[in-house]
């Protein structure tokens, strides 16, 4: 999809910067595809990490940050791109100072909440359940991500198993684990099986179930002993993840409530979301959950399947062309 309205005369560069975990990185290598499917645009990767003691500050109080930065992180020098987007603690003070450095020219979009002013950067873009307002800040709903149909369909493609002919419905079991406020203990998850477990018996569907890095031994033991025996697809680190290939194929999808990113994706496929509860304080992921539920996204999971339609939730796109408007609007003005 291109954007007919503006075409740059060079292809724009795009920095993503982050400290190269997959959940922050992705984020931000997100926005730079979706808005790299509307321009003709280079996208570089950008792995970050200060040293210590520089790591131990508040993100917006680290001096020569480029100085602070630690031997193998990649480098942060001329020439600049068109448009940089950081995502994470460890980007923050490069954030800041990369438009001194570059005089302005580069465009710097900073996502989630800095936790500094947010006039430091040409756009933030928070998830609207962190409350974060200013004049250039645009809050969405979840977080930017990578999840596509093309993407999907290439991932259903590359999957050594032919997912598309399990027995239907065919249900996505997306499953996280400890977060700051939340966990799923041993009883939460044996809870989850037998749930999930009943689902697959009365409708004689298939499961596809895949675990996180962060789910907890005590809950991956009751997951392998009493959801896994019920999956077509059981995925827990060994291998190729499944979790691209399990989404487009699915008719519906269950996420456990303790990660954004996974529902987010999940709602971006237009299909019927069903959130697991988690232990632990739900605190603003309860106000995410309910923008989702609002939206018509997704429902909470008590035992009864339900089945509904919604436009996907096109997030990232919306930030995209967001960026690119406001790109050119400062362009232009120089």
């Amino acid at each position: 999809m291109r954007n007919v309205g503006f075409q740059p005369a060079e292809p724009l560069t795009i920095w993503t910067v982050t400290d190269g975990r997959a959940g922050i990185e992705n984020q931000a290598l997100g926005l730079a595809e979706a808005i790299a499917r509307r321009v003709p645009a280079r996208v570089v990767k950008k792995r970050v990490r200060l040293r210590t003691p520089f790591s131990w500050l508040p993100s917006g109080f680290v001096p020569m940050a480029r100085q602070a930065l630690a031997i193998n992180s990649d480098p942060i020098a001329p020439p600049w791109p068109d448009i940089w987007i950081g995502c994470g603690r460890a980007s923050i003070p490069l954030s800041m100072g990369v438009r001194q450095w570059s005089d302005r020219t580069a465009f710097v979009v900073q996502l989630q909440d800095p936790r500094v002013n947010p006039r430091e950067f040409d756009v933030v873009v928070p998830p609207v359940h962190d409350g974060l307002e200013g004049a250039n800040v645009l809050p969405i709903v979840g977080a930017c991500h990578r999840v596509t149909p093309e993407v999907l369909g290439e991932a259903l493609d590359d999957y050594p198993q032919p997912l598309e002919d399990l027995a239907g419905p065919r249900f996505a079991i997306l499953i996280g684990g400890k977060s700051k406020r939340q966990d799923i203990s041993a009883k939460r998850a044996r809870d989850i099986a037998d749930s999930l477990a009943l689902v697959q018996r009365e409708t004689g569907g298939s499961l596809m179930a895949t675990l996180s890095r962060r789910t907890g031994e005590a809950a991956r033991i009751q997951f392998r002993t009493r959801l896994a025996p019920h999956c077509a697809v059981y995925y827990e680190g060994d291998g190729l993840n499944p979790y691209s290939a399990m989404l487009a194929v699915a008719d519906h999808i269950f996420v456990t409530a303790d990660s954004v990113s996974m529902a987010t994706e999940a709602a971006a496929t237009g299909k019927p979301v069903h959130i697991l509860d988690v232990d632990g304080s739900t605190g603003k992921l309860e106000r995410f959950h309910k923008s989702l539920i609002r939206r018509g996204c997704a429902r909470g999971f008590h035992g009864r399947l339900e089945t509904w339609t919604y436009p996907p939730l096109l997030e990232t796109d919306r930030v995209a062309a967001a960026v690119l408007t406001a790109w050119q609007a400062r362009a232009g003005a120089k």
